[in-house]
């Protein structure tokens, strides 16, 4: 059950890093770059293409499998890792973990993620190591074990196989109205994220804003198959908080009114404002989620800044400072703690969203579906990428594959009792 060689090969995400301090002190954009110094440490300019470095495990009958580290579209930012350089990933990964390793027993998970992603030196590895060789270790379990990842997920954490199917979530980019059409037709579950990351997308007092959210509703019934009822997701990157400011009663209520425009459907708001450290947003997402509630509003506060680890996941669980957590799968680091992060959600009744970043890979994004399936998350992102047809195609399939799979075992499980 041992790994006798680790090889690394260079690989490209499937988007861009951005300077998100730069973009929200006002960057223009000429095309698809942004004109401007950027701000963040480490950025050369606001725009970079996103890196990425896999990491194959040779096992004893010489298969290989595959993880991706990487970091997020927005490194840097709101307590976030640094910007993912390569070299120094290599370094690290080739002097502290291939030596881990080749030392350790691949056929139990949870045990082998525990010892190969410990702390170095008293300080935690750095996250794109641990997401890239958590997955390609599920990947090396799964195959001595002759199952799904998701199969051993189930084993380790004591969870039964998984029947339902979780919704999926898209993202449109800046290509919003293509991309929102495109997400009708094939009856994406959520949509549509919206990238609404500037003051000019958001609009004097959210104008501009509540106009989309507006148009995609009617979109919605225009286009739609009889029956299509999505969910309408928004991520807004803080700007209710930018534009509105930071009262609380005044983010709540102008959450109501876009709620409003939309009566028909269920609204998630992502990141309507940042407060400026981790505790700061808790306190404040918590009562926003009161006031929402004792309301009565069909609006649900989704968080993803300064929410990052599995320690913050459970600050803002246990705080209900949300009612959806996006659980940012690179930020987390480790799957394990993906799952981890799930099961914490669901044992303080907050809804789990099984995120990530459009700076992905095809192996992340399979291996995240997994995690997503396992554990019944109640969303994931559709992800790598911008583009709609490629991420909704990669998690979409990799589900119905996942769980034509299970049934499958189901059906023999029942057999043999």
């Amino acid at each position: 059950m041992q790994i006798k060689d680790v090889l690394f090969a260079s690989s490209t995400g499937a988007f861009f890093y951005d300077d998100q301090a730069a973009i929200r002190s006002g960057a223009i954009q000429d095309g698809f770059v942004y004109v401007g110094e950027p701000v963040t440490p480490d950025f050369k300019s606001i725009r970079v293409p996103a890196a990425s470095l896999s990491v194959g495990l040779v096992l004893a009958d010489d298969t290989v499998v595959w993880g991706d580290m990487m970091s997020v579209q927005y490194s840097g930012a709101a307590g976030r890792d640094p910007l993912f350089e390569t070299a120094q990933i290599l370094d690290l990964t080739s002097r502290v973990v291939v030596p881990r390793l080749l030392d350790v027993d691949s056929s139990r998970y949870l045990d082998t993620c525990a010892k190969v992603l410990s702390p170095h030196g008293q300080k935690r590895l750095s996250l794109p190591i641990e997401y890239g060789v958590s997955q390609a270790l599920l990947r090396a379990t799964a195959h001595l074990r002759r199952k799904t990842m998701a199969e051993i997920i189930c084993e380790e954490f004591e969870l039964p196989l998984p029947t339902r199917r979780v919704p999926i979530y898209c993202q449109s980019g800046d290509a919003r109205e293509i991309n929102v059409d495109k997400m009708i037709l094939k009856a994406v579950d959520v949509l549509p994220h919206g990238l609404i990351n500037s003051r000019q997308k958001f609009g004097v007092d959210g104008q501009t804003f509540v106009e989309f959210v507006t148009w995609v509703a009617t979109r919605t019934r225009q286009i739609g198959r009889p029956g299509y009822h999505p969910v309408l997701h928004f991520d807004v990157y803080g700007w209710i908080g930018q534009e509105i400011g930071l009262e609380l009663q005044s983010i709540a209520d102008f959450i109501c009114k876009v709620a409003d425009t939309v009566p028909d459907f269920v609204l998630n708001i992502e990141s309507p404002a940042d407060f400026g450290s981790t505790q700061a947003q808790i306190d404040n997402y918590a009562r926003i989620v009161s006031i929402l509630d004792s309301r009565g509003s069909s609006a649900r506060i989704v968080v993803d800044e300064r929410c990052n680890t599995l320690k913050d996941i459970r600050l803002f669980a246990e705080a209900r400072a949300a009612h959806l957590i996006q659980i940012k799968t690179p930020d987390v680091g480790s799957l394990a703690d993906t799952a981890r992060a799930v099961l914490l959600c669901k044992e303080n009744k907050v809804g789990a969203y099984v995120g990530g970043s459009c700076t992905e890979t095809d192996l992340s994004a399979q291996a995240s579906v997994h995690i997503s399936v396992a554990t019944q998350a109640d969303m994931m992102l559709a992800k790598p990428g911008m583009g709609v047809d490629e991420a909704f195609s990669i998690v979409g399939n990799e589900q119905n594959r996942l769980l034509a799979m299970l049934n499958r075992r189901r059906a023999q499980n029942e057999n043999i009792g």
